[in-house]
Protein backbone atom coordinates (compact mmCIF):
# COMPACT_ATOMS: atom_id res chain seq x y z
CA UNK A 1 0.00 0.00 0.00
CA UNK A 2 2.84 2.36 0.77
CA UNK A 3 4.60 1.80 -2.73
CA UNK A 4 0.99 2.22 -4.71
CA UNK A 5 1.08 5.41 -2.09
CA UNK A 6 4.59 6.72 -3.42
CA UNK A 7 3.73 6.04 -6.82
CA UNK A 8 0.89 7.71 -7.10
CA UNK A 9 2.59 10.90 -5.19
CA UNK A 10 5.50 10.97 -7.77
CA UNK A 11 3.39 10.64 -10.74
CA UNK A 12 1.00 13.62 -9.33
CA UNK A 13 4.32 15.36 -9.23
CA UNK A 14 5.52 14.61 -12.35
CA UNK A 15 2.04 16.58 -13.78
CA UNK A 16 2.66 18.86 -11.96
CA UNK A 17 6.22 19.48 -12.83
CA UNK A 18 5.74 19.19 -16.11
CA UNK A 19 2.46 21.40 -16.49
CA UNK A 20 4.99 23.98 -15.04
CA UNK A 21 7.63 23.17 -16.84
CA UNK A 22 5.57 23.70 -20.46
CA UNK A 23 4.13 26.97 -18.74
CA UNK A 24 7.42 28.38 -18.32
CA UNK A 25 9.21 26.96 -21.55
CA UNK A 26 6.17 28.08 -23.57
CA UNK A 27 5.05 25.07 -25.22
CA UNK A 28 4.21 21.53 -24.08
CA UNK A 29 5.19 20.02 -27.32
CA UNK A 30 8.75 21.22 -26.27
CA UNK A 31 8.88 19.07 -22.63
CA UNK A 32 7.20 16.28 -25.06
CA UNK A 33 9.99 16.54 -27.38
CA UNK A 34 12.19 16.42 -24.84
CA UNK A 35 10.81 13.07 -22.78
CA UNK A 36 10.79 11.06 -26.64
CA UNK A 37 14.71 12.25 -26.77
CA UNK A 38 15.13 11.10 -23.10
CA UNK A 39 13.63 7.72 -24.13
CA UNK A 40 16.25 6.96 -26.45
CA UNK A 41 19.11 8.58 -24.44
CA UNK A 42 17.58 5.66 -21.94
CA UNK A 43 16.94 3.11 -24.38
CA UNK A 44 21.21 3.33 -25.48
CA UNK A 45 22.90 3.78 -21.76
CA UNK A 46 20.79 0.73 -21.08
CA UNK A 47 21.80 -1.67 -23.75
CA UNK A 48 25.41 -0.19 -23.75
CA UNK A 49 25.97 -1.08 -20.06
CA UNK A 50 23.64 -4.14 -19.83
CA UNK A 51 25.44 -6.40 -21.60
CA UNK A 52 26.01 -10.00 -19.93
CA UNK A 53 24.46 -8.24 -16.30
CA UNK A 54 21.97 -11.01 -15.92
CA UNK A 55 24.15 -13.93 -15.93
CA UNK A 56 26.28 -12.04 -13.67
CA UNK A 57 23.59 -10.88 -11.12
CA UNK A 58 22.55 -14.64 -11.14
CA UNK A 59 24.98 -16.53 -9.99
CA UNK A 60 25.85 -13.32 -7.64
CA UNK A 61 22.15 -13.92 -6.05
CA UNK A 62 22.86 -17.95 -6.01
CA UNK A 63 25.74 -17.20 -4.21
CA UNK A 64 28.78 -18.60 -6.74
CA UNK A 65 30.65 -15.34 -7.33
CA UNK A 66 31.00 -11.82 -5.65
CA UNK A 67 30.11 -8.94 -7.08
CA UNK A 68 32.04 -7.74 -10.15
CA UNK A 69 33.50 -3.93 -10.12
CA UNK A 70 32.51 -3.88 -14.02
CA UNK A 71 29.02 -4.65 -12.93
CA UNK A 72 28.82 -1.95 -9.92
CA UNK A 73 30.25 0.48 -12.39
CA UNK A 74 27.59 0.24 -14.85
CA UNK A 75 25.28 -0.28 -12.08
CA UNK A 76 24.30 3.51 -11.97
CA UNK A 77 24.32 4.27 -15.47
CA UNK A 78 21.31 1.25 -16.13
CA UNK A 79 19.47 2.62 -13.11
CA UNK A 80 19.48 6.10 -15.18
CA UNK A 81 19.12 4.62 -18.58
CA UNK A 82 16.09 3.46 -17.02
CA UNK A 83 15.00 6.70 -15.10
CA UNK A 84 15.48 8.45 -19.00
CA UNK A 85 12.74 5.74 -19.81
CA UNK A 86 9.99 6.88 -17.46
CA UNK A 87 8.66 9.97 -19.09
CA UNK A 88 9.17 12.89 -16.15
CA UNK A 89 11.17 15.55 -15.60
CA UNK A 90 11.92 14.88 -11.86
CA UNK A 91 13.37 11.27 -13.43
CA UNK A 92 15.64 12.75 -16.03
CA UNK A 93 17.17 15.38 -13.03
CA UNK A 94 17.75 12.11 -11.49
CA UNK A 95 18.86 10.18 -13.98
CA UNK A 96 21.07 12.80 -14.61
CA UNK A 97 22.36 12.76 -11.14
CA UNK A 98 23.12 9.20 -11.69
CA UNK A 99 25.54 10.05 -14.39
CA UNK A 100 27.84 12.27 -11.54
CA UNK A 101 30.64 10.40 -10.62
CA UNK A 102 30.52 11.27 -6.76
CA UNK A 103 27.06 10.44 -7.01
CA UNK A 104 28.06 6.59 -8.49
CA UNK A 105 30.50 6.10 -5.81
CA UNK A 106 27.99 6.78 -3.22
CA UNK A 107 25.66 4.64 -5.00
CA UNK A 108 28.47 1.67 -5.60
CA UNK A 109 29.54 1.80 -1.96
CA UNK A 110 25.53 1.47 -0.77
CA UNK A 111 24.48 -1.41 -2.89
CA UNK A 112 27.93 -3.49 -1.83
CA UNK A 113 26.59 -2.61 1.81
CA UNK A 114 23.75 -3.77 0.93
CA UNK A 115 24.87 -7.02 -1.24
CA UNK A 116 27.31 -8.11 1.93
CA UNK A 117 24.09 -7.66 4.31
CA UNK A 118 22.02 -10.10 2.28
CA UNK A 119 24.92 -12.29 1.94
CA UNK A 120 25.61 -12.39 5.63
CA UNK A 121 21.76 -13.35 6.05
CA UNK A 122 21.70 -15.67 3.52
CA UNK A 123 24.79 -17.66 5.61
CA UNK A 124 23.01 -17.41 9.00
CA UNK A 125 20.11 -18.27 7.76
CA UNK A 126 21.43 -21.18 5.57
CA UNK A 127 24.17 -22.30 9.04
CA UNK A 128 21.77 -21.83 11.58
CA UNK A 129 18.91 -24.29 9.45
CA UNK A 130 21.48 -26.56 9.26
CA UNK A 131 22.21 -27.48 13.09
CA UNK A 132 18.34 -27.34 14.30
CA UNK A 133 18.18 -26.97 17.84
CA UNK A 134 22.13 -27.97 18.65
CA UNK A 135 23.42 -24.82 18.36
CA UNK A 136 23.92 -24.37 21.96
CA UNK A 137 21.78 -23.70 24.97
CA UNK A 138 20.81 -19.83 23.92
CA UNK A 139 19.58 -20.69 20.71
CA UNK A 140 23.78 -19.30 19.55
CA UNK A 141 24.55 -20.49 15.72
CA UNK A 142 27.78 -23.15 16.73
CA UNK A 143 28.76 -21.79 12.76
CA UNK A 144 29.42 -18.01 14.04
CA UNK A 145 32.53 -17.52 14.25
CA UNK A 146 33.32 -19.38 11.16
CA UNK A 147 31.25 -16.83 9.27
CA UNK A 148 32.53 -14.23 11.04
CA UNK A 149 35.80 -14.79 10.05
CA UNK A 150 34.91 -15.76 6.26
CA UNK A 151 33.09 -12.20 6.31
CA UNK A 152 36.37 -10.95 7.34
CA UNK A 153 38.50 -12.53 5.01
CA UNK A 154 36.07 -11.61 2.24
CA UNK A 155 36.38 -7.93 3.49
CA UNK A 156 40.10 -7.62 3.32
CA UNK A 157 39.65 -9.32 -0.27
CA UNK A 158 37.53 -6.36 -1.25
CA UNK A 159 34.59 -8.34 -1.51
CA UNK A 160 36.34 -10.36 -4.65
CA UNK A 161 36.79 -13.46 -4.68
CA UNK A 162 39.54 -15.63 -6.83
CA UNK A 163 37.81 -15.81 -10.18
CA UNK A 164 40.58 -18.12 -11.56
CA UNK A 165 40.29 -21.43 -8.78
CA UNK A 166 37.48 -23.89 -9.59
CA UNK A 167 36.42 -26.79 -7.28
CA UNK A 168 35.49 -30.23 -8.32
CA UNK A 169 36.28 -33.38 -7.90
CA UNK A 170 38.19 -35.89 -10.86
CA UNK A 171 38.11 -39.35 -11.11
CA UNK A 172 40.02 -41.60 -14.04
CA UNK A 173 38.15 -42.90 -16.68
CA UNK A 174 39.57 -45.35 -18.38
CA UNK A 175 38.87 -45.71 -21.88
CA UNK A 176 37.39 -48.64 -24.28
CA UNK A 177 39.95 -50.72 -25.82
CA UNK A 178 37.98 -51.84 -28.86
CA UNK A 179 39.51 -54.60 -30.78
CA UNK A 180 40.51 -54.70 -34.07
CA UNK A 181 38.76 -57.62 -36.46
CA UNK A 182 40.34 -58.41 -39.83
CA UNK A 183 36.81 -57.27 -40.87
CA UNK A 184 37.76 -53.82 -40.11
CA UNK A 185 40.83 -53.56 -41.89
CA UNK A 186 40.69 -53.33 -45.94
CA UNK A 187 43.35 -55.58 -47.36
CA UNK A 188 44.69 -55.17 -50.65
Amino acid sequence: MKLFLFILAGVILEVFVWIGVGDLVGSMWYVFFWFVAAFFIGMNLIRKYSAGLMPQMQQMQMGQMSADPAMTNNLPKILAGLFLLIPGLVTDVLAVLMLVPPVQQAFKAAMMKIMLKRQQAMMEKMMGGMMGDIGGAQGQNPFAEMMRQMQDMQNQQGGRGDSTIIDGEAREVKPEAKKIEMKDVKQK
